[in-house]
């Protein structure tokens, strides 16, 4: 995952989060990073938006949604600092390997951004905010299927 530096030790331990967890897959990493409980906030397509979920229901999303690409890659593209918290707009990439609903494996390359805010109690996240272009991933994924 490339980003600019780190300028501050939250900015470095959400980038090492964004990394970890989602991108290298490490279940058991969640335990450093998230606080008891993780809420998801304004997530549109998110099957998760408006839940707060534990430590382990967290480590249960993560598993379910890396099913569909476990490849895939978080690159920050940039990362904006205030109070408690830090938005952070990246942009994703993967390969479509596991099925999604209405859409089976296709062995696309897929890439997607968004924008997402992420909620800090001390060194702890605490949740997000995330508006993602869920609509390009649907496009690249059936584009050229039969209708």
């Amino acid at each position: 995952m490339m980003m600019e530096s780190a300028q501050s030790p939250r900015k470095q331990i959400l980038a090492d989060f964004l990394k970890d967890v989602w991108t290298d897959g490490k279940v058991d990493a969640v335990d450093q990073y998230l606080a008891d409980s993780y809420s998801i906030r304004n997530d549109p397509g998110d099957p998760w938006d408006g839940q707060t979920l534990s430590v382990e229901g967290f480590k249960n999303r993560l598993v379910q949604s890396r099913a569909m690409a476990p490849d895939q890659i978080f690159h920050v593209e940039k990362m904006v600092e205030e109070g408690d918290e830090i938005a952070v707009a990246w942009t994703w990439s993967g390969t479509h390997l596991g099925d999604i609903p209405g859409i089976p494996t296709t062995g696309r390359k897929i890439t997607m951004t968004g924008l997402t805010i992420y909620g800090f109690d001390g060194d702890r996240l605490t949740g997000h905010w995330q508006v993602a272009d869920r609509l390009s991933v649907f496009q690249q994924l059936t584009q050229g299927l039969p209708a």
